[in-house]
């Protein structure tokens, strides 16, 4: 199982590389397929993750775009102070 998963992520990448998008996309997909089967626990334990790490992603977004406004914010008195 694992020669056919690591068979099939090759050739998808060397599709890839050679220029034929739709075959390497479905060959790679096949392959990771192939490997998501072969690794249930793994996969389960990703899969449980999941919500947490969205959450995280959110939250961390969410700070970004805290941080930007806030930039933006002192950007605008330092142009409103230089016009002066």
């Amino acid at each position: 199982m694992r020669l056919a998963a690591g068979g099939t992520l090759l050739a998808g990448a060397v599709l890839l590389l050679t220029g034929r998008r739709r075959a390497g996309l479905a060959a790679t997909a096949a392959g990771t397929a192939l490997t998501l089967l072969q690794e249930k626990e793994t996969t389960l334990r990703w899969w449980a993750m999941l919500p947490l790490v969205l959450s995280n992603t959110q939250r961390f977004i969410g700070q970004t775009q805290s941080v930007i406004h806030e930039l933006n914010v002192r950007r605008e008195k330092l142009r409103g102070f230089f016009r002066k």
